[in-house]
């Protein structure tokens, strides 16, 4: 039985089930594992943070901005500490920030000092007068202020953020659970709300969409190919939708590839239509490049007709990251390898 990358797809009798089935049996889930990133904080870098936040605040019953402020300075990952007790994500809190101060602390502004903290969170950070400067000591300050407050809502039908083992309370519900450690049932439904890693996640979601392009890069430059890659709604002469890939340009073109990691089959099928509208442009112009197709993810496992469509949009050029290493000696970009 021949691979997919050698059946012949003017063939009306192809048999396309074996191909759909070899396809799918490279796809895996991506969700299980992340990049980590350079602002990944591992749990000793955490604990770290957290002991310097407990030392500054006499094991939490001295909570006040300038005791937080002091470990932050010793230690900035102790902010994040400080935002992890509190429960809000960088955004969050400077949304609240804003609110109760009436110093602008913007999304970016937030996101920005969150991920330096993050990238350098043992080095000592002291407190001047620069506007992230200020925007930190604000946050501390509306962070305190909510802390001391607790869940103060009485409202059955809303749930207040701060309802949570170690905040229902204020201040006061910290010290029983630094000191006695908080019951694994607990804890187990804190992560239930949050997701493992959710934050994580969300900071390195780029990185996540970026595998399969990064994996793409990696192949044509360790083979000297030119390419273009297209930017984020680029427009480019001749499709109404730039390819993710063109080798080597958009003036003479011999391979087009579209590129996408996913999880859901919406999406995936998404994709598929943009292949099948590139193999329609290639074909009402005469064109002869190739149409590649680079995939991963559980998202393309769904629908096996989708799988259909997109071999035969291809002529069976769909590579996964198992087989990214045969993306240039199965298609025409073996004509641009220089090395």
């Amino acid at each position: 039985m021949p691979s997919r990358f050698e059946a012949n797809y003017t063939d009306p009798a192809v048999a396309l089930d074996p191909l759909i089935d070899e396809v799918f049996s490279e796809l895996k889930s991506s969700f299980v594992e992340m990049p980590r990133g350079d602002g990944f904080i591992d749990y000793p870098t955490f604990e770290r943070g957290y002991q310097e936040l407990k030392r500054s605040t006499k094991a939490f019953t001295d909570v006040t901005k300038a005791t937080v402020e002091a470990a932050v300075q010793t230690a900035p990952i102790a902010f994040i500490v400080f935002r992890a007790i509190l429960g809000f994500t960088p955004p969050e809190l400077a949304y609240l920030t804003t609110e109760m101060t009436g110093i602008a602390a913007d999304q970016g502004a937030a996101r920005s000092i969150d991920r330096n903290m993050r990238l350098q969170p043992l080095e000592p950070r002291p407190l001047g007068t620069t506007s992230n400067d200020q925007r930190i000591r604000a946050m501390i300050d509306a962070g305190v202020t909510i802390l001391h407050a607790g869940a103060s809502t009485e409202v059955p039908a809303v749930l207040h953020r701060l309802d949570k083992a170690d905040t229902r309370e204020g201040v006061k519900s910290i010290p029983p659970v630094a000191d006695l450690g908080v019951p694994y049932p607990m804890v187990l439904y804190e992560r239930f709300l949050g997701r493992p890693f959710a934050s994580h996640r969300d900071s390195v979601s780029e990185l996540v969409g970026e595998v399969v392009e990064s994996a793409i890069r990696d192949v044509l430059t360790t083979a000297k190919v030119s390419f273009r890659e297209a930017k984020r709604a680029e427009r480019i002469t001749g499709f109404d939708q730039a390819p993710d890939f063109i080798i080597p340009d958009e003036f003479n073109p011999v391979a087009l590839i579209e590129a996408k990691l996913t999880e859901d089959d919406g999406t995936a099928r998404d994709k598929v239509a943009r292949v099948q509208r590139l193999r329609a442009l290639r074909d009402q112009a005469g064109h002869k490049y190739d149409v590649i197709a680079c995939i991963a993810g559980r998202g393309f496992k769904v629908r096996r007709e989708d799988m259909r469509r997109l071999l035969q949009a291809t002529d069976g050029k769909v590579f996964t990251l198992s087989t990214m290493h045969l993306l240039i000696d199965r298609t025409r970009i073996r004509e641009y390898r220089t090395r």
